[in-house]
């Protein structure tokens, strides 16, 4: 279907397309052909039943309530009782701030919405009313996702209702039910609203606002924004994943593990190289020769996972893979942090990790840790959220507001939540004259698990924010990220390489010597890869000898004070790891970049003449 507003659909193909959907969402049968004669005509007629009267016995900003105001009441059985919700305002929250201060009425009408009043038709980012409705707001949007597309048209969608639909509050008996529904044929989402309880004149509407949720407990958490309540009693103490977690993930993945341990021979003349990896930098013909098949390939080194090690180990033990057994669990965020958790004493996260949060598993821990912090006054909080499996940045945020990082675990894609680095190492940028953010791309060689062989590539990668850094304005991504290349806009991405920023460094910061920071960078990296490769698949990387690998770990540097002399140190703080890094910037400036790393790994060169450095045993 098109999105031209002009096609029209028969209830017959409306019930076609949608009743499964409105079926699987509580909408009886009895009210489709209502919905269908309102959707194509665009009726509103919710203002002929309901209006917004205020409630005395209520302080606070929800005087305003929704009652009906049919004398004759309204059954759930009639079968003209559903209603189209308008969407006041539909945006991503990166977008908010900027969509505030420059869409014409936009700021008044939601500021109004939430009980603030507005003087004024210019608006800068920074005023205290458009962070109050930045604030606010959270108790107010909903969200929805696509579940076609790549992950990028994935990315929820978030939205808040109009004026009456905003205004319809809590009730753990609700009369009514709220869904948000796409119309093709017009290209609009509304939310539909139906009786869920027969009501009599002058009852309030009222709608679950965890109506998905029946745990007590998570329940209280995913109502907080709305209903005050007491976590004192809730542990903060979260324990590593239990081993069916790394078991349901390996059945899920369907990996076999390989069956034989030898080792590939050292072939003699051109390697066979099969890869789509920046292959057009793989430029040394003596030792490599790209092939397109990889049945003839001496390595295989693909962008896609491999999973059949068991019929490699078998059929083609001769053959190099670029990959490791198991090795997700050290790209996916959730299991990224529990090895990091493993690494540490007594339950706490090393110094290397920031304390962090499944908010699939470790929702209330969370919640209590966050208010325990926020009581205590410690620092301002601040906290950062992000998908288990999403790279380019997508859904990240970072905030310091409870509500919203309550509001974000309600989208699709699960997430963990992690301490804000709020004492980052800054690098003054001569050309803005600012100190910004910045993290750094380590290329990690994995060569082997049993025993572990771990090296790291002397090139590195440098990524910058655009603007100083502060602690405000959290959805300022350009102030608080890094990763400038997927920004619209055509936002200019700060490139230095690793030889050129080493002496920028040690000019800014003469107590520090890079060789010292690196070395101390390389440890804990290595100290991440032992708990990896601590446990047999597949509850860590499971060892193959015909396995070769280049991780990309980033890494930030975070200002701590040194617990026996008080003197301010510099902490590494690894953030994630990726297969596949982004690589082009390295191999377009070193043009032997790729070269060296796989004549390392699969020519078995020499670490000195590889521009490699080995960690193994630092």
């Amino acid at each position: 279907m098109s999105g031209d507003s002009s096609e029209k659909l028969s209830f017959e193909q409306f019930c076609d397309i949608y009743k499964e959907v409105l079926a699987s969402n509580g909408v009886g049968p009895h009210l489709f052909r209502a919905l269908h004669r309102k959707l194509e005509h665009e009726i509103f007629d919710a203002g002929e039943y309901f209006s917004l009267t205020i409630d005395d016995e209520t302080d606070g900003d929800s005087k305003l309530k929704a009652v009906l105001i049919n004398e004759d009441g309204l059954e759930v059985a009639d079968s003209n009782g559903i209603f189209l919700i308008d969407h006041a305002w539909t945006f991503q929250p990166r977008e908010a701030r900027s969509q505030l201060c420059n869409a014409p009425g936009l700021l008044p009408r939601m500021a109004e919405l939430m009980g603030y009043s507005v003087h004024g038709e210019v608006f800068n980012p920074d005023d205290d009313i458009v962070n109050d409705v930045l604030t606010e707001m959270w108790k107010y949007i909903h969200t929805y996702s696509s579940s076609a597309g790549q992950a990028e048209e994935k990315v929820p969608i978030w939205y808040i209702m109009d004026e009456f639909g905003s205004r319809i509050r809590h009730s753990d008996e609700p009369t009514i039910k709220i869904v948000p529904f796409h119309y093709q044929p017009s290209g609009v989402t509304y939310s539909l609203m139906w009786l869920i309880q027969d009501m009599e004149y002058a009852d309030e509407l009222t709608y679950d606002f965890a109506f998905d949720e029946r745990d007590p407990i998570l329940r209280k958490c995913k109502l907080l924004p709305w209903v005050e309540a007491d976590f004192s009693d809730v542990p903060t103490h979260t324990n590593v994943l239990p081993d069916k977690s790394y078991e349901d993930r390996f059945k899920y993945t369907n990996e076999t593990l390989p069956t034989g341990n030898q080792i590939p021979g050292k072939k003699e003349g051109k390697l066979k190289i099969f890869t789509e990896y920046h292959r057009q930098y793989l430029t040394d013909v003596k030792n490599f020769e790209i092939v397109e098949n990889r049945e003839e390939a001496d390595v295989i080194y693909p962008t896609t996972t491999i999973r059949d090690y068991k019929y490699f180990s078998e059929a083609r033990p001769d053959v190099m893979l670029g990959m490791f057994p198991c090795q997700q669990i050290i790209l996916c965020k959730d299991y990224f942090a529990d090895i990091a958790k493993r690494a540490g004493k007594d339950g706490k996260f090393p110094p290397w990790h920031p304390v962090s949060f499944n908010l699939h598993s470790e929702f209330p821990q969370f919640i209590s840790y966050f208010k325990q912090r926020e009581k205590e006054g410690l620092d301002m909080n601040v906290w950062i959220c992000r998908p288990w499996n999403l790279a380019r940045g997508l859904e990240i945020q970072a905030t310091n507001n409870l509500n919203e990082i309550i509001r974000l675990r309600e989208t699709p894609i699960p997430k963990v939540v992690s301490k804000y680095i709020e004492h980052p190492v800054l690098f003054h940028r001569d050309d803005i004259n600012v100190k910004v953010k910045f993290d750094l791309r380590f290329n990690i060689l994995l060569t082997s698990v049993e025993p572990m062989k771990l090296y790291v590539c002397n090139v590195f990668l440098l990524r910058f924010a655009n603007k100083a850094f502060a602690l405000n304005n959290f959805d300022d991504y350009q102030k608080h990220y890094t990763v400038m290349n997927y920004v619209e806009g055509g936002t200019k991405v700060k490139q230095i390489n690793y030889d050129q920023f080493i002496p920028m460094f040690e000019d800014q910061y003469p107590d520090f010597k890079w060789k010292d920071v690196e070395r101390n960078i390389h440890r804990c990296i290595k100290e991440f890869f032992t708990s990896a490769t601590s446990r047999p698949a597949p509850y860590g990387i499971g060892h193959n000898s015909q396995s070769r690998a280049m991780y990309g770990i980033d890494a930030m540097l975070e200002w701590r004070d040194d617990p026996q002399t008080g003197a301010q140190v510099m902490q590494p703080v690894l953030l994630e790891c990726n297969f596949m890094p982004e690589n082009s910037r390295s191999c377009k400036y070193f043009p032997n970049f790729l070269n060296d790393v796989f004549r390392f790994l699969f020519r078995g060169d020499d670490v000195a003449d590889c521009n490699v450095v080995d960690v193994t045993d630092l």
